[in-house]
């Protein structure tokens, strides 16, 4: 019998439960995949906080896996193509990869890269996607120079490298003890607090084309639109409310354009992670059983790169 962890009711934590269950057989269009590591992001603690519209308890947790294929349903490929049990997939917008085995529809799964760990893999997407949109949202073009804010968090570490591939220059805000690691994928590094618009002009040296915030800060707002004037090419996904009052680029991966692009990107950025130029940083990981320490870890530290639950 699988095991998973489920959301009993809306708010902290403390509603959460691992609890045994039988993972559906897969039918067509479905498979079911034994879960090698279970990605976390900020969101699968966030979707279960407060109630959605259309959504009743209990909740599966979790949106991103990687694992190996158990069982295939009739006439059945996955995102990447055909397969067969016992290749090994990543998958990504999917519910309940907090889970020893889940079932789900196949076209969410894809091959994984050798290249990558199951860790790794299993943090690909969410960040990729979300650093892919706000790139494509925001029109960057080759030998533009950006503004990120948050270059060293998982989103950012995307973008500076999704930036890279397109042959874009980027400005990243991180901590100091951050900085290598926002040059060691491209980047130029700015500390963020008093000074950071004459800082981010200097290291420029000319025009910032576009601003890119991953952190959602009143500084990071502030200085986007003091040296971005086209507020078309502002995006944030986490000052939302500052975006609404101030008319520029909000975007959250459960809006449906959202939603379209980030499903329509993930074998682009799958081939460019098995090519070698898109990494995942992997900071920790935790058993599937301390779902909850790890959660606390994620919400209350700084932790260096992505997180994954091992069962």
């Amino acid at each position: 019998m699988a095991e998973h962890w489920v959301a009993t009711d809306w708010g902290s934590t403390e509603h959460w439960k691992f609890v045994p269950y039988d993972a559906p057989t897969p039918g067509p269009g479905e498979i079911t995949v034994r879960v090698h590591a279970a990605g976390m992001n900020p969101a699968d603690r966030k979707h279960v906080s407060a109630p959605r519209l259309g959504v009743t308890m209990p909740v599966p947790i979790g949106y991103e896996i990687s694992g190996e294929i158990t069982a295939i349903g009739p006439d059945t490929i996955i995102g990447s193509g055909p397969a067969q049990i016992g290749d090994e997939v990543l998958a990504f917008r999917i519910s309940g990869g907090y889970a020893t085995e889940v079932t789900i529809p196949a076209e969410k799964a894809f091959a994984k890269p050798p290249a990558l760990t199951h860790p790794a893999a299993a943090n690909l997407l969410l960040a990729g996607t979300t650093a892919a949109e706000m790139l494509t949202v925001t029109r960057v073009q080759a030998g533009e120079t950006i503004l990120l804010h948050g270059a060293s968090g998982a989103v950012g570490v995307s973008v500076l490298q999704q930036a890279a591939h397109r042959g874009v220059r980027v400005i990243g805000t991180a901590s100091a003890a951050r900085f290598d690691e926002v040059r060691r994928f491209g980047g130029v590094p700015v500390a963020y607090g008093e000074g950071l618009v004459d800082r981010v002009r200097d290291a420029a040296d000319g025009e910032i084309s576009a601003a890119l915030d991953a952190v959602g800060t009143d500084e990071a707002v502030d200085v986007s639109l003091e040296l971005v004037a086209d507020r078309d090419r502002v995006v944030t996904i986490a000052a939302a409310a500052r975006a609404r009052a101030e008319e520029f680029r909000w975007i959250v991966g459960s809006a449906p354009d959202s939603a379209r692009f980030r499903d329509s990107i993930r074998g682009e950025l799958v081939n460019l992670a098995g090519r070698g130029m898109l990494e995942v940083p992997v900071a920790r990981t935790y058993p599937l059983a301390e779902a909850l320490e790890a959660t606390r870890f994620l919400a209350e530290e700084h932790p260096g790169g992505k997180i994954a639950l091992i069962p």
